[in-house]
């Protein structure tokens, strides 16, 4: 079975579903970064580049993407993440 591809909210670029960070919005209307990537709620995937991690809070992308404000506290936690992980990728 192929991994699915889902677009990145920040540069528009289709990659593998697991190579791809998830933030989801639940019904409650709580931000929250899905690990597991199969949470219940609208999903929002952002890629671990460095360009999207520094555009992401400035483009609104994920308030874009879920037609939902979202608070500074979520996209600080979002790209905090998404800068340890660009670590990661460039240490190994």
């Amino acid at each position: 079975m192929p991994t699915p591809l889902r677009m990145c909210v920040v540069c528009r670029k289709m990659l593998p579903k697991n190579e791809l960070l998830r933030v989801a919005l639940n019904k409650d209307g709580r931000v929250f970064i899905d690990e597991t990537g199969k949470a219940q709620g609208r999903g929002a995937y952002i890629c671990s580049s460095p360009g999207c991690a520094a555009k992401l809070v400035k483009s609104k992308a994920l308030s874009r993407a879920f037609k939902h404000e979202v608070g500074k506290g979520a996209y600080a936690e979002t790209e905090e993440l998404l800068r340890t992980r660009t670590v990661k990728s460039q240490d190994t």
